[in-house]
């Protein structure tokens, strides 16, 4: 019997029984990168990939043979791996993913990393009698909020975002993570927010590219969706809303938070310092770029 690989479309005749050193062999034969082909077959087998490269003389089953070889074939069509897995790590713990949210990027950890040192840092409304509020703008999978409220578990974790899927893919993460410290709000920004409502901390992650930009056709970003990704008129729109909420939400010294792309390492800053917050500085991520902004609210 014959089981056949389609990649790319080609139809590959292998062998069964076919091994793991076999399958990943004639899979980066297809230009699938041995990283991907190992996330992909240590998902359908259910295997720690540290398993696969000590039993590569395992032999696959004609029903995992067809399952990796349709997930090769939808990853060869530049289908994200995250959603093929239907997860990806962020902050040591692993968020479902859909189509429905922006996959969680590694350089958002910034933004959680610098979170976590003001909550800890000792600032008010850090204890058990006077626990801090943070408001997650635009929470998508809701790995930011809900890190945080693991982070910080007595913290108040408030998450909106205008997508009712995005937030039932958040719920579900929250309840399957145990972060039972965050409110899910379906928002537009902050008008789902009472007006009277305050927080100590406010951060986002909000849609920062140019409408029309030429990435947004290529690579994972075509099958993210385009909410989550774009603004309406010039990349900074989202800043213009956030800045705006955050001067009636955030308390007085208040500290706002926010990722922008590495190419706005000049303007997210000016727009904050125009709107009339303090202390503004721009931290840089792994890669050197200008990534993550935070600054206060007054003197």
């Amino acid at each position: 019997m014959l089981q056949t690989v389609r990649v790319r479309g080609d139809e590959r005749a292998i062998k069964n029984p076919v091994n793991i050193r076999q399958l990943l062999a004639d899979l980066m034969s297809t230009a699938l990168p041995r990283s991907e082909a190992r996330m992909l077959l240590s998902h359908v087998l259910k295997r720690e990939q540290a398993w696969l490269v000590a039993h590569d003389d395992h032999e696959l089953s004609t029903d995992e043979l067809t399952r990796i070889s349709a997930l090769a074939a939808r990853r060869a069509k530049g289908e994200p791996v995250a959603y093929l897995l239907g997860e990806r790590e962020f902050y040591g713990r692993t968020f479902r993913c859909t189509p429905a949210a922006l996959i969680p990027r590694p350089e958002t950890e910034l933004l959680v990393d610098l979170v976590v040192a003001c909550l800890s840092s000792g600032s008010p409304g850090n204890s058990r009698n006077n626990p801090p509020r943070v408001l997650d703008v635009g929470t998508g999978t809701g790995c930011i909020a809900i890190t945080i409220a693991l982070e910080h578990p007595h913290a108040l974790v408030t998450a909106l975002d205008v997508s009712a899927d995005a937030l039932a893919l958040a719920r579900e993460n929250a309840a399957r993570l145990g972060a039972t410290n965050v409110q899910f709000l379906e928002s537009s920004w902050f008008a789902a927010v009472a007006d009277d409502a305050s927080f100590d901390l406010i951060v986002s992650n909000p849609p920062y590219i140019v409408p029309g930009d030429v990435h947004l056709s290529q690579g994972d970003l075509r099958f993210e969706p385009a909410i989550a990704l774009a603004d309406t008129i010039d990349g900074l729109e989202s800043y213009r809303q956030i800045a705006s909420g955050a001067t009636r939400h955030l308390r007085p010294h208040g500290v706002l938070i926010v990722e922008h792309g590495f190419d706005q390492g000049e303007s997210v800053p000016a727009l904050l310092r125009e709107a009339g917050f303090s202390a503004v500085t721009t931290h840089r991520d792994l890669a050197g770029h200008p990534r993550v902004t935070t600054c206060r609210r007054g003197g």
